[in-house]
């Protein structure tokens, strides 16, 4: 199996050209062996980090990771702040969010029983549910 190829193929199929860029983001998020969360910022500082050859633009940065999002590859995390997380383990479940980190933590989807739905409006559907569980330093003594 050539990973170079593959992911060639996964920037087509998300209708981007795989260009040396676009490939260099594309292995950091994809050829590792464990799913991870990120922001475009976070990304940013470690593609283009101090001594590295090659500088990805942010624009470049952005416009990758959200043709990624948009065509399945990643999944976006909204928390309340207006701080925006992308994760590429797409499959359904939920999050810590460590405020004082600043990191989702994943939880397995089958770990959040959910029973009870509003009705949603008028000719919309629920299309998926989100559940993020802000936690914190635990402060008690115990």
């Amino acid at each position: 199996m050539d990973k170079k190829k593959d992911l060639a193929d996964k920037l087509r199929s998300s209708g981007l050209r795989p260009t040396k860029q676009r490939l260099r983001l594309a292995e950091y998020l994809f050829n590792r062996s464990k799913t991870f969360h990120f922001t475009v910022e976070n990304l940013d500082k470690v593609i283009n980090k101090k001594g590295s050859d090659e500088k990805v633009a942010l624009a470049t940065i952005y416009n990758t990771v959200h043709a990624f999002e948009k065509a399945g590859h990643l999944k976006e995390i909204l928390l309340k702040e207006g701080r925006r997380y992308f994760d590429t383990n797409t499959n359904s479940h939920h999050h810590f969010y460590d405020e004082q980190n600043n990191e989702l933590i994943d939880i397995e989807a089958n770990n959040i029983e959910l029973n009870k739905f509003p009705t949603p409006p008028k000719g919309k559907s629920i299309k998926n549910v989100n559940v993020i569980i802000n936690i914190d330093n635990d402060t008690q003594n115990h």
